[in-house]
């Protein structure tokens, strides 16, 4: 009885040999008494399919013709199936690399990535791929702020080119002109209308004799620029003006000069 269970035993592992072997040949040999509806249901296809594949224009068939039972775009397709990995949750570039005997390198060049970033359902080529060029940014980050500085370098020049211009319209005249800093010995920095020219000494402000130039005025002057009318001062009468300048070497530098001047409101 032990003799025959092994017999049986041995007897069931070689047919699932054979029949393990048989399927996995992708041609088959007739036999006397296939036909191709026979044939099609051992090989689990279609007859279309096996006329489509060996080129069959009837149903006529030979004992010992050679039939391709598998089509070679099958074969390839599930070969290519079988060289990608769908990402799951937790995995990382590198834990699919050494899962799958490969580079690191060679995976993110076999997809084309650059970063380290994936997500649960990406599908990798992890087996016979091949490299993908990635186009290289423009730019690089470190230097995108340098480029955006140099970008708005002309706006920048044109709002001050603008704003140095003469205005086409404005009650003209003629005014001395002397220049006066926030930065000085005994100088409160602080305007006639309030203005803390300590704390925001890029304001263009001028300081005017009121019964000439109304404080608050808009007021565009002859190399200064558009500035506001905002302070007082007791040499400050009649047609004369003096501008802020925050630097007091450059205040000085300005000196006294006659320019013109536009009150524009």
């Amino acid at each position: 009885m032990k003799k025959q269970i092994i017999t049986f035993t041995a007897v069931a592992a070689l047919s699932v040999g054979l029949a393990s072997q048989a399927s996995a040949n992708s041609s088959y040999t007739v036999e006397s008494g296939d036909t191709l509806w026979s044939i099609s249901q051992k090989q689990n296809v279609s007859v279309d399919q096996l006329k489509g594949w060996n080129e069959l224009s009837s149903d006529i068939i030979y004992p010992n013709q050679e039939l391709q039972v598998e089509v070679k775009e099958q074969k390839e397709q599930q070969s290519a199936e079988k060289s990608l990995y769908i990402v799951q949750s937790g995995d990382t570039l590198f834990k699919i690399a050494q899962a799958h005997g490969i580079s690191l390198d060679a995976l993110m060049s076999w997809n084309g990535i650059t970063g380290h970033w994936i997500y649960p359902g990406d599908k990798l080529v992890v087996k016979g791929g091949t490299p993908i060029s990635v186009p290289k940014p423009v730019e690089s980050a470190k230097a995108a702020p340098e480029k955006v500085e140099k970008a708005s370098a002309p706006a920048k020049t044109e709002a001050v080119a603008k704003a140095s211009a003469e205005p086409a319209s404005g009650k003209e005249m003629t005014v001395s002109a002397t220049a006066y800093t926030a930065f000085c010995a005994g100088c409160s920095g602080v305007t006639a209308t309030g203005q803390d020219l300590r704390s925001n000494p890029n304001q263009k402000v001028i300081a005017v004799d009121p019964t000439v130039i109304p404080l608050g005025s808009r007021v565009w002057v002859e190399g200064y620029g558009e500035a506001i009318a905002g302070d007082t001062g007791g040499a400050i009468k009649g047609n004369k003006i003096d501008v802020f300048i925050p630097s007091q070497d450059a205040a000085l530098n300005w000196g006294r000069k006659s320019v013109t001047i536009k009150i524009l409101n």
